[in-house]
């Protein structure tokens, strides 16, 4: 417990079986997560098979692939059943560290923020940190759009380190966003629409081979489907259309 609220920690795993023990001790040395829910998306390793030997983790199998979306469906669902007061996504390839963990719980606990995001960009270490040059224009290109788009001044919308709140987490139409990577950016979208601010923090980064990573046919398809949330975000906003992810008030 942390100030009294329970903390989940939440990992969408898959093919995580080199760096997954390694983040979980992590996690578990903060000293305030209650409990680390894994989800494995059908991994091609040994993921599932490490995941059962931790002590302080509730695993759920998917028995296939459903997509990096999908599996954080499963995670918030599981978490929010659970009880969690908050909810932190690690990632399990430790490209994250879970040391801001304690930090990012607090601007939560302490009514600062529903929503807190590890920024890889604050703080201007990302390249030196190893993120290819191509990923971080197309990362600042994006940010800009979507900041322009949607009203907003984040450093960055693409950070899988994130934590939430309950009270948060129960208002975002989850199930109706998608399944592939692209789920991220909409549930910042949405978090905008209901009018929360968000917070961020500096994240070292961290790449190596282990560390997850999309390939560039993914990312130009990834980039495509955020215009296609700005899109919808500007036509909710006007009128136009009617959208479970952004509801009139």
């Amino acid at each position: 417990m942390f100030k009294d609220k329970k903390v989940v920690v939440i990992m969408p795993a898959y093919n995580a079986a080199k760096t997954l023990v390694k983040t979980y001790n992590e996690v578990v040395e903060e000293g305030i997560v209650d409990l680390v829910i894994i989800v494995d998306d059908a991994s091609g390793d040994e993921t599932a098979k490490i995941a059962s030997t931790l002590k302080k983790a509730k695993i759920h199998l998917h028995n296939k692939n459903l997509g990096y979306g999908a599996n954080q469906k499963t995670c918030y669902e599981m978490a929010l059943e659970e009880g969690a007061d908050m909810i932190i996504m690690v990632h399990p390839d430790y490209q994250y560290t879970p040391k801001l963990i304690p930090a990012m719980a607090g601007m939560i606990v302490n009514g600062l923020y529903h929503c807190v995001l590890g920024s890889r960009i604050l703080g201007g270490g990302a390249l030196k940190g190893g993120m290819p040059l191509w990923k971080y224009i197309a990362n600042r290109f994006l940010t800009l759009i979507e900041n322009t788009a949607l009203g907003s001044k984040l450093s960055e919308y693409h950070t899988g380190y994130r934590a939430f709140s309950r009270e948060l987490m129960e208002r975002l139409p989850l199930r109706s966003n998608s399944n592939d990577f692209v789920f991220d950016n909409e549930v910042l979208a949405e978090i905008i629409w209901l009018g929360y601010p968000i917070g961020e923090i500096s994240c070292p980064t961290r790449y190596f081979p282990e560390a997850s990573s999309i390939n560039f046919m993914r990312s130009v398809k990834y980039g495509l489907s955020i215009l296609k949330v700005i899109l919808m975000f500007w036509l909710a906003k006007i009128g136009v259309i009617r959208s479970r992810k952004f509801p009139k008030f």
